[in-house]
């Protein structure tokens, strides 16, 4: 079932295709304040081989004020009230709204002939907090979730909600030790959290701030292949 879903982007997802026929959809959600052209070059330096075609989906998030930047209004899948080094207070109500519009994309994906367990949510910053609660907390089986320099935003809403059916998802969570945004503290809870719950997430830091290197590009195309071509 999809869930109702208060905004309708202005802008549809930028939509990338690896190959012909793709088999498997990346909807990769962007950080507070950018939008989805944000990561659509690295598409590119995944170094994916042409017998995995996928999708990527970069949608944009709804323009709203965020409270910790002053009211100012810009991209954002939900409101941010405050923040701390080692903590966020967050609007869940639109956290919920996000959700609702990832399981849209999903079920649109449903539609174009790719199953959820052939669908992996991905997601910077907020955005990861984005994939990691719609992903965890999915009626169906997805095929992985990629989290990069990111938090859990609701650890209630992710452990009541956590979804037996994606108890075993491959997850990819990745942080840079410089971090003076999304605090490298947050991430380690975020990876403890899922541990404790039983997933077993994979690990990664690298020495970078608040952005994306290389070194960590070059493994998550190492982690897409390892996903997509062993599922074969």
């Amino acid at each position: 079932m999809i869930e109702h879903t208060a905004f309708t982007p202005d802008t549809p997802p930028i939509e990338v295709e690896t190959g012909p026929n793709p088999q498997w959809s990346v909807i990769w959600m962007h950080g507070l304040g950018a939008d989805g052209s944000d990561f659509e070059p690295i598409v590119a330096e995944l170094g994916l081989p042409d017998e995995l075609a996928l999708r990527f989906i970069f949608p944009h998030a709804p323009l709203r004020p965020v409270t910790c930047n002053g009211g100012y209004v810009m991209r954002a899948w939900y409101d941010i009230i405050s923040l701390a080094p080692g903590t966020r207070q967050i609007d869940e109500a639109g956290l919920l709204e996000s959700r609702a519009f990832v399981r849209h994309l999903i079920a649109r994906e449903a539609a174009r002939g790719i199953p959820s367990d052939r669908v992996i949510l991905a997601g910077f910053s907020q955005g990861g907090a984005v994939a990691y609660l719609s992903g965890l907390t999915h009626p169906t089986p997805l095929g992985g979730i990629i989290a990069l320099s990111t938090y859990i935003p609701s650890a209630n809403l992710v452990s009541k909600g956590l979804a037996e059916a994606n108890r075993q998802t491959p997850i990819f969570a990745a942080h840079g030790t410089e971090d003076d945004v999304v605090s490298l503290a947050l991430g380690e809870q975020a990876v403890e959290l899922l541990r404790t719950m039983g997933l077993e997430p994979e690990w990664r830091t690298y020495d970078m701030p608040h952005s994306v290197c290389l070194d960590e590009v070059a493994e998550i195309g190492d982690w897409l292949r390892r996903v997509g071509l062993q599922a074969r």
